[in-house]
């Protein structure tokens, strides 16, 4: 079935619809140009590549991975309906999130959460284009407002990995080069309650690499670690721990002198013998396989079927347990995890005194 629209209708060669908006020579040529009266030289040429940098810099390699994906995904969806996804058309937008939160076809609906995520994504890719798509337009807002009140759920919490589960996980590591990497990484990943992406981004020092998302100092009382992250520069202290065993500084020490890193990423890939430490920096993903790996080694709710345990940890599990596990005030763990607010650090933890105020006896009842 063709929609019909009130728009005029521009072929996809015309404004390179196919081409994922992460593919960074597609996206710089559209986005990032001189402007057409300003004649080209070597200077404008290289002020124009810079610019292309930093815009590449804007938003993380995972973000544009997933608007590309937004965008392939509703550019296949117009061509199946016989539309074009370009101009923005705002009636058309709101007709493809209505299929994504009922599908007509055997597709499985999305959430209301997702279906959010994808008009982000739409939002983000026509501005790359030169184009406003306004998600306030009554053709959208009316329809996710319908979708959020009809379908929204509460969200899906990872689960929170403790004191006792990182011991174990830890205990089922070989201690070659890489069990002593995967050791420091699931150490320094609790005890600083860090995002995958800030694990892997971390370099030995200041400006060692281009791609470096931050640098460790280590120090007599433990690790400094200054991130550049997802609300923006923050310093996270990281104590040593009580025993060699379990200390996050003491595992990270022994990874970086083993594999002889004193420069660039602190956590590289190794040989496949587990034995060498290669240049490349680690990938983030790691970190998942390697939790939900550790946790099925170590027997973490055997209760559940191995289906199950997979799906209820993930990379955030390990924020989560030290916000979850940590008995200190609140607000340090807030400050630790770099939350703007006390409400969001609360929503990492997965175990709390949540009747420590009771207001219903302070109200006099």
């Amino acid at each position: 079935m063709a929609f019909k629209t009130d728009k005029p209708t521009l072929s996809p060669s015309d404004a390179l619809v196919d081409a994922p908006a992460g593919d960074g020579e597609h996206r710089d040529r559209n986005a990032i140009a001189l402007p057409s009266h300003v004649a080209g030289s070597g200077a404008m040429d290289r002020l124009v590549d810079t610019a292309r940098g930093y815009a590449r810099a804007a938003a993380s390699d995972n973000t544009l991975k997933a608007y590309a994906k937004d965008w392939a995904h509703f550019a296949r969806w117009c061509r199946l309906k016989g539309t074009d996804p370009l101009p923005p058309s705002p009636n058309l937008i709101g007709l493809y999130l209505a299929d994504l939160a009922a599908p007509a076809d055997k597709t499985p609906a999305l959430s209301a959460a997702t279906i959010d995520r994808r008009l982000s994504g739409l939002v983000w890719n026509y501005a790359q284009r030169g184009m406003v798509l306004d998600r306030r337009d009554r053709h959208i807002a009316s329809v996710l407002a319908g979708i959020k009140r009809k379908h929204a759920r509460p969200p899906v919490q990872k689960a929170a990995i403790g004191a006792e589960d990182i011991r174990a996980m830890i205990a089922t590591l070989p201690y070659d080069l890489r069990g002593l990497r995967d050791r420091a990484i699931l150490l320094l990943g609790y005890a600083g309650g860090l995002r995958r992406s800030e694990i892997v981004s971390i370099d030995a020092h200041k400006d060692d690499t281009a791609d470096s998302r931050g640098w460790v100092e280590i120090t007599e009382q433990g690790a400094l670690l200054t991130l550049n992250a997802k609300t923006g520069w923050r310093e996270v202290e990281i104590g040593s721990g009580s025993s060699e065993q379990t200390c996050p500084v003491h595992a990270l020490e022994q990874w970086l002198h083993f594999a002889r890193i004193d420069f660039g990423p602190i956590f590289t890939a190794t040989s496949r013998d587990g034995k060498r430490a290669l240049d490349r920096r680690l990938n983030d993903k790691h970190i998942a396989r390697l939790i939900k790996q550790t946790v099925l080694d170590a027997g973490i709710r055997s209760d559940l079927p191995e289906r199950e345990r997979l799906a209820l940890f993930s990379g955030h599990s390990l924020r989560a347990g030290l916000a979850s596990h940590a008995e200190v005030d609140e607000r340090y763990v807030q400050k630790h995890l770099g939350h703007a607010s006390a409400e969001m650090t609360r929503r990492y933890q997965r175990r709390r005194d949540r009747f420590r105020v009771n207001l219903t006896k302070a109200a006099g009842l």
